[in-house]
């Protein structure tokens, strides 16, 4: 406790570190009080029916990102989802247009121009949901619309003020990536989903202490097991491979350069949390596609299979596509090739390994040996939260168990436990840490 209280005054002491927490947590707040501001023309009294609907399915997954602002039908129901398939769709883009392969090789030019075609298109990907969530208003609000409005009138402003704030969120996380602690477009999204803790647990507290026999002793087991579950994805995110690099040495002049012996940090899950919203997306469509297309009795075993969490089948086709898209995206995000090329020209090579196209074949079969374990961990923790409602949890805080909502706490906590300790240690302080560091983490488009 000593050491704790030390440190926090060691955070407080450093007049930089103490204004980008303070700027941090004042733009966090802002985007708190917007994700409660309802849309003009929108009766905040009737959403409730509407509220229930959008936490199904791929909306429930939308609505986590928001913050709860997409059930709550606020300005900023689109949250920053729409900037973060931009940033993937861009990210992709460079690695199969030369166009922006070649922006990416430029430096600080070239990420300044990536940037500005990724607010382009979020500006476009906005103003498409936009006008797709005001047909769903309109679908599924049940009344929440205010009948004075037209519907010109109403589709118009719905979308200009959904556009404008999925604009200003993204400016929120811009600003925290500058001058706050860093990381501001993941940080938003941690904020959201860390805001449905505190409700979930009261919940589950009173849903298991009213039942009564044992009751409160199943929601402190409840609560030994989500701690292990953290703990596991805490070494999940942190756990790399170190491979050994040596480097020529080199004389210029009285000077020598090379001869020492460096590690390249391959991480046991260099995917982060995609193959999880990649997987709940494909499994939603089945369900969608059969369900708009036919109503038939013989149809609704198939629906549910692909609608209903806590289906067996659902959680094992879920876990054989989290597998899948581990594999298909850590190869689209990590350049073997590249890493090779890189070393052979700064004279470094791996011990016992040829330079070139050897080292390459090299690196790939590591990453594809530490990749396996870390994709059938990932797949269990994805399938845990339908584990854990099949087990008569709360759905709130069953949704906490694992999946996408605590995979991005994790991550996003440990990025920012790191970005502050690199600032105290830069500072000569002692860390957060007593034995060891928080190591950082690769997010796939911020997330």
């Amino acid at each position: 406790m000593k050491k704790f209280i030390e440190t926090i005054k060691n955070i407080w002491s450093i007049e930089d570190l103490r204004n980008r927490i303070i700027t941090t947590l004042l733009l966090t707040l802002v985007y708190r009080v917007g994700s409660y501001i309802v849309l003009p023309g929108i009766d905040a009294n009737a959403l409730q029916q509407f509220s229930e609907k959008s936490n199904q399915g791929i909306l429930g997954l939308f609505n986590m990102f928001a913050g709860g602002s997409f059930s709550r039908a606020s300005i900023f129901a689109l949250g920053i989802m729409p900037y973060i398939s931009a940033s993937i769709a861009i990210q992709l883009l460079t690695i199969a247009v030369p166009y922006f392969q070649k922006l990416q090789k430029e430096g600080e030019s070239g990420r300044k121009k990536i940037n500005q075609y990724t607010r382009l298109l979020t500006v476009v990907v906005t103003g498409f949901q936009a006008s797709a969530y005001v047909a769903y208003l309109k679908n599924q609000s049940g009344g929440a619309i205010m009948p004075q409005y037209s519907a010109f009138l109403f589709w118009l402003s719905t979308t200009v003020v959904l556009t404008a704030g999925t604009l200003f969120v993204m400016w929120l996380g811009e600003k925290i990536t500058d001058k706050g602690i860093g990381n501001g477009t993941s940080l938003i999204i941690m904020v959201g989903i860390l805001a449905r803790l505190p409700q979930a647990l009261i919940q589950e507290f009173s849903s298991k202490t009213t039942e009564g026999g044992g009751g409160l002793l199943l929601f402190l087991i409840e609560l030994a097991v989500f701690i292990i579950i953290t703990i596991g994805l805490i070494l999940l995110v942190q756990g790399t491979r170190k491979v050994p690099v040596n480097y020529a040495k080199r004389i210029v002049g009285n000077k020598q350069y090379g001869g020492v012996r460096q590690f390249i940090p391959l991480k046991v899950n260099a995917a982060g949390v995609m193959p999880i919203i990649f997987a709940q997306a494909i499994m939603f469509i089945p369900a969608t596609a059969i369900g708009f297309a036919t109503s038939s009795e013989s149809a609704s075993g198939f629906i549910r299979i692909f609608s209903d969490h806590t289906n067996g089948w659902y959680n094992v086709i879920y876990a054989i596509l989290v597998v899948v898209f581990t594999y298909f995206y850590t190869a689209l995000i990590f350049n073997p090739s590249q890493m090779a090329e890189e070393m052979k020209r700064n004279n470094g090579f791996i011990p016992g390994v040829k330079p070139g196209k050897t080292t390459a074949d090299y690196i790939g079969a590591v990453m594809d040996r530490i990749t396996l374990p870390g994709a059938f961990f990932l797949a269990l923790v994805g399938i845990m939260p339908g584990l854990a409602a099949a087990l008569h949890i709360n759905s709130n805080f069953a949704s906490f168990f694992g999946g996408t909502s605590l995979l991005i706490m994790v991550g996003v906590i440990l990025d920012t436990l790191q970005q502050i300790e690199s600032q105290l240690l830069m500072r000569h302080y002692d860390g957060l840490m007593s034995g060891g560091r928080i190591k950082g983490r690769t997010a796939p488009a911020n997330v």
